[in-house]
């Protein structure tokens, strides 16, 4: 967490008996800002997991409204929100195994399954992709995207875009920009980059018809004081979020070293963490992890074998490295 929004909570503190408003509109107005869209267009989140629910209550209901049902489809693995979220409401979910290998989207099985669906379907697609932190070839998902039919909807959840590298990436806001489709709301946060995550700041991103729909299920007054400072203290922070960037690529570069070293296969990261082989058990590897007091991702069904490590700084990750050689040595990994 940036020195500069501790300081910008503390510096809040005496104002805290008063409601946030003004800092709540500067902070939409900083964000419609540097994505390049009106501030009608951007819809605050506790968290952008309550962007999420706030997504799936509006098609719920408009389906409900049209005499029809909803459906959530999203690839398998990938973040579980939405399919919570959506088993929360009593809706269905489909999963779509990702292809094998590459653990890429399966387009055809992903559109098979709406194709099959009377109702609405939502479309969860995360990318990068937790846990793979790949990402998605942009002009086929794009050309998906844009020949959907108005029944289909497209929930783009970019937690991890500031890590992208990958210079053929586009951002689904830059498809909201161009106006591909009313169908498209895109959800980001600040807690990975900007290191907020306790601070519960996330927001979404659509057409304006499309945000205010999902406005109104967002809870009112959700944005608090100390998370809207922090946020705005730490998008002006470009020494800040230049080293946050730069030592999550540090840490990457040390580990994919390893990882090399080792023969251990890695998936190519455009996040901040790296999906990775194991070659045995991955629960008994999370155990023994455990034992040398580090906590590596969990099990994410149906890959077998790889496992999620966050990219933590880059002497935690020496240490996570030397845990590794110790577990080679033992014939473990």
């Amino acid at each position: 967490m940036a020195e500069s929004a501790k300081q910008a909570i503390i510096d809040t503190l005496d104002i805290g008996f008063r409601y946030p408003d003004d800092q709540r509109a500067a902070l939409i107005s900083k964000i419609a800002e540097i994505n390049g869209v009106a501030e009608n267009q951007v819809s605050l989140g506790n968290g952008s997991s309550e962007n999420i629910r706030a997504v799936l209550q509006m098609l719920q209901i408009k389906a409900l409204k049209q005499g029809q049902s909803l459906q959530v489809i999203v690839p398998d693995p990938t973040f579980a929100y939405a399919e919570l979220y959506t088993h929360s409401i009593g809706e269905s979910v489909v999963k779509v195994p990702l292809t094998p290998h590459s653990h890429d989207l399966d387009f055809d099985a992903l559109q098979s399954a709406a194709d099959a669906f009377a109702g609405i379907s939502l479309f969860y697609i995360c990318n990068p992709n937790n846990p793979t932190a790949t990402i998605t070839a942009t002009d086929k998902l794009k050309s998906w995207i844009k020949n959907a039919p108005a029944h289909h909807y497209f929930l783009i959840d970019q937690a991890y875009s500031e890590y992208i590298t990958d210079p053929d990436f586009e951002s689904g806001v830059e498809w909201v920009r161009q106006q591909l489709s009313d169908n498209i709301i895109v959800i980001r946060t600040f807690s990975k980059l900007c290191a907020l995550a306790a601070m519960r700041m996330g927001y979404a991103i659509a057409s304006p018809k499309t945000t205010a729909a999902v406005e109104d299920f967002m809870s009112i007054d959700n944005t608090n004081l100390s998370g809207a400072v922090a946020v705005l203290a730490t998008l002006n922070d470009e020494a800040f979020l230049a080293h946050s960037l730069r030592t999550t690529n540090q840490s990457r570069q040390m580990i994919e070293e390893a990882l090399d070293e080792l023969g251990l296969r890695y998936l190519p990261s455009q996040a901040n963490f790296i999906f990775h082989e194991v070659k045995g058990d991955v629960q008994t590897y999370i155990d023994r992890m455990q034992e040398q007091d580090i906590v590596v991702g969990r099990a994410f069904p149906p890959i077998e074998g790889f496992n999620r490590l966050t990219l933590g700084t880059p002497d935690e990750m020496a240490v996570f490295i030397k845990a590794l050689k110790r577990f080679r040595k033992k014939g473990w990994v």
